[in-house]
């Protein structure tokens, strides 16, 4: 098949098993997962709601972006920026307890003919006191031109728009990160809906994160563009001359989210981390001798190793009753990588709206009111 038709969704959440109020003879008889499970998502009950259901459905739909830019620097400096056309994905999502699965399909990509090959693959986990994220996204032939820079007195506007399948892209990433205020801070709360935030609080977090990007670029193919939207002659510059990279980014980071309670079942988080990442790349440049001229390593291609800053940013708007919920997150990440003569921006994230219920109450809420 030359369309990968859906785009899929696995999204982990562990919600709150137990709480601050539950006594030490109940903890003895418990065995030490359940122990273990607990301590991770104890929370003060103050401050959150526990979840009071076993079972939830939710629909949802995912509006993905992706932006790439390539530059160079020195005195003729140039840069290209590439974004696929946003993709929106729909499906359902059904839950027990902390297991949460779903699946969505690319409405965009529903013509098998358009040669375009897409996918993703994001699980989230998140408990009271830790959270992860695992995303896998890979990108074939679905890019466009959004901005060129190829110095002065060069009008670009005819590349504005242009779509280019010379650029594959595909990046794969794991990111651990703990919550200090965890008993009266609820990540899940805005994420997750497992949980219900019921007094404005925040928190500091701290992380550390894996990242690996690959990227192949066609450059005789973006030097054709180019001189046949612009109508003459226009030389990329020798940094750009290469035909794939490949990134490596390990990563320590610090941050700080807050959940406003700013009226009854509503919630409004912002969270914010930085990351300061040691970054290795490899790479294999074009063939051709002339455009070598930027790279230390002969024809083999080039190492580059750095430290960057990177960041991560989520946004959340819930509603919720502990039975019906619905609400919108975003979720925006950024990875940067820079070199002498050589620089790779990347973000990408993804914007959720979403509706579900709760069903099946657990046996201590089931003689509770909504």
């Amino acid at each position: 098949m030359r369309t990968w038709l859906v785009t899929m969704m696995l999204m982990m959440t562990l919600g709150s098993w137990g709480s601050d109020s539950l006594s030490v003879d109940t903890l003895k008889r418990e065995n030490w997962f359940s122990r273990t499970i607990r301590k991770f998502t104890e929370i003060d009950t103050t401050y959150v709601e526990p979840q009071h259901y076993n079972w939830a459905f939710m629909l949802q739909s995912i509006n993905s972006f992706d932006f790439y830019r390539l530059s160079t620097t020195g005195d003729n400096s140039q840069s290209i920026s590439f974004a696929p056309t946003l993709g929106v994905r729909v499906g359902p999502y059904f839950g027990w307890r902390w297991i949460f699965l779903g699946y969505t399909v690319d409405l965009r990509k529903l013509n098998v003919f358009d040669g375009v090959k897409k996918l993703e693959i994001d699980a989230s986990f998140y408990s009271a006191q830790i959270g992860a994220d695992i995303y896998y996204r890979r990108s074939v032939n679905d890019y466009k031109i959004r901005s060129v820079d190829l110095g002065k007195d060069i009008d670009t506007s005819p590349l504005k728009g242009v779509s280019f399948d010379g650029l594959n892209v595909s990046i794969t990433g794991l990111t651990l990160y703990y919550i200090f205020n965890h008993k009266r801070f609820s990540y899940p709360a805005a994420f997750a809906q497992s949980t219900c935030q019921k007094v404005s609080c925040g928190s500091w977090m701290a992380g550390i994160g894996y990242t690996n990007n690959s990227i192949d670029f066609d450059y005789d193919k973006m030097q054709e563009i180019v001189k046949e939207r612009i109508g003459r002659e226009v030389v990329l510059d020798s940094g750009l001359s290469f035909n794939s990279i490949q990134f490596t980014d390990i990563s320590l980071s610090a941050g700080y989210a807050y959940n406003w309670v700013f009226a009854r079942n509503w919630l409004f988080c912002a969270s914010a981390s930085l990351a300061v990442g040691y970054k290795k790349a490899k790479g294999e440049t074009s063939e051709n001798p002339d455009r070598i001229v930027a790279i230390t390593e002969p024809k083999r291609g080039f190492d580059l190793n750095n430290f960057n800053l990177d960041g991560v940013g989520r946004f959340g708007l819930v509603w919720n009753n502990t039975r019906w919920y619905a609400g919108a997150s975003a979720i925006v990440k950024a990875y940067n990588y820079r070199k002498e003569q050589f620089g790779a921006t990347n973000v990408f994230g993804d914007v959720c709206v979403y509706v579900g219920l709760n069903f099946g109450k657990r046996k201590e809420y089931r003689k509770c009111k909504e």
